[in-house]
């Protein structure tokens, strides 16, 4: 409770700052005198959707206030963005004189500078909803060494930061197990974040009904993210009803050709370090890894594991946030061979928070594996 309560809290600050400079700048910039209180009451209704949205308990107005406001978030990112280039853009052309001085005094220049600002974030916003819900593939070809395994050939699909919720669309769940369906995978594997919602709530039952009519020749298999840790769906119930297999800090081999380790997230107290962990393993056969964030890449590099999936990162999901995200780990989307170890982070097929994607896709990584 009290990670989120500071998580909102850095929210509710990232985006109230923003949206006074933005707010000032407008003002100041485009609106005339005789509209300034009409401007100034429409952006403070508007703005205040977010925030005031945790406090209704009619469930109508809070759920329009919190549809509403996973679309203003966004927008108002890219809308302070925009209006910060556009004021760098003046300030240049104090020295440049791109512009004439008295041009962009003008009613004309006015209604059309707030225009550009406007409709460039709404048409940013709608792209990103766009790219949320299509479903796209990743496709890599990797060779490993296959020990004792007489197994020549393995298609993985991988998933991970379903986020399932009450408000989670049926049909985004309908297609992506459609996708499952045309790959035709050995091996469909999560990587955390699967369920967050009430496991009793109807749509997460039909949720159920969906996943598990997916059956691949190895079965599926999940680890648990922090976001199991923050709902407490760390149970398994959601998972056996979907016919889903969670491995708890485990090693499961699997018809004697291969093993497949999952970890627990590193919120789980517990958590078996990875030397440790991987003593469980048969050395004679590869080793895949399961662990939600991609966080040790480095030791895991250094141990027997041949290919490590992880999620977590949603690859930054908006724009400019993933150059954020990209500093911040060593591999934060796609692919990367460290040492005799591959590595795979997937931006996520779907995200925690507003349905909006700048960053990244909605993706399932389809990983074909030869074994040497």
């Amino acid at each position: 409770m009290n990670i989120h309560l500071s998580f909102h809290t850095m929210i509710l600050l990232a985006y109230t700052i923003p949206n006074i400079y933005v707010f000032f700048r407008i003002l100041s910039l485009y609106i005339k005198k005789g509209y300034r209180v009409f401007y100034g009451i429409i952006y403070l209704l508007l703005a205040s959707i977010y925030p005031l949205k945790n406090y209704l308990t009619d469930g109508t107005l809070a759920g329009i206030a919190e549809t509403i406001s996973e679309y203003l978030l966004p927008f108002y990112l890219y809308l302070f963005l925009f209006t910060l280039l556009f004021d760098i853009f003046l300030l240049l052309n104090i020295f440049l004189k791109v512009l004439p001085r008295n041009k962009n005094r003008s009613d004309g220049f006015k209604k059309a500078g707030l225009s550009v600002l406007l409709i460039s974030s709404l048409v940013v916003v709608i792209g990103g909803a766009v790219n949320f819900s299509t479903i796209r593939l990743s496709e890599f070809n990797i060779d490993i060494p296959g020990r004792s395994s007489e197994l020549g050939h393995l298609k993985i699909a991988f998933a991970a930061d379903f986020h399932l919720d009450e408000r989670t669309s049926v049909g985004f769940v309908e297609r992506f197990a459609e996708k499952i369906s045309e790959i035709e995978p050995d091996l469909l594997l999560f990587g955390g974040d699967i369920a967050e919602g009430d496991s009793t709530n109807e749509r997460m039952v039909r949720f159920e009904n969906i996943l598990k009519e997916i059956h691949p020749k190895f079965g599926v298999f999940t680890v648990l993210g922090n976001h199991e840790f923050y709902s407490g769906n760390d149970d398994g119930d959601f998972f056996e009803r979907s016919g889903i297999e969670v491995l708890y800090d485990s090693v499961a081999i699997i018809n004697n050709d291969f093993n497949l380790a999952g970890r627990l997230d590193s919120h789980f107290s517990g958590r078996k370090p990875l030397e440790i962990f991987l003593r469980e393993a048969d050395n004679s056969l590869p080793v895949i890894l399961l662990d939600h964030r991609p966080t040790e890449i480095v030791q895991a590099s250094k141990t027997t594991t041949d290919i490590q999936f992880s999620g977590h990162t949603h690859n930054g999901q908006m724009f400019p946030l993933n150059l954020i995200i990209r500093n911040m780990y060593e591999l934060s989307w796609g692919y990367k061979k460290k040492g005799n170890t591959h590595f795979f982070v997937t931006s996520g097929i779907r995200l925690w928070g507003f349905p909006v994607r700048t960053s990244g896709k909605s993706e399932i990584m389809v990983v074909n594996i030869n074994f040497l």
